[in-house]
């Protein structure tokens, strides 16, 4: 009996681990929040950066560009 649970808790536990897997490995390769989307965020944030400080957006960008650099 025991055998059999563990043979049972065994299978479970491997599909469990696989579908966590499988759907990382999808949220962060085909979703929208894949780097396609962050780019666009970006482009959007820094427009929105240089519609309320037009003088400071480039060194404002420079600034967030410098604390983190893009890859």
């Amino acid at each position: 009996m025991l055998r059999d649970t563990f043979e049972n808790w065994q299978s479970e536990f491997l599909q469990l681990l696989w579908q966590v897997v499988g759907l990382t490995l999808l949220l962060y390769v085909g979703s929208p929040q894949s780097k396609e989307s962050e780019d666009r965020a970006e482009a959007m944030i820094e427009a929105i950066l240089r519609k309320v400080d037009p003088q400071g957006a480039d060194r404002t960008m420079a600034k967030i560009e410098k604390k983190y650099p893009s890859e």
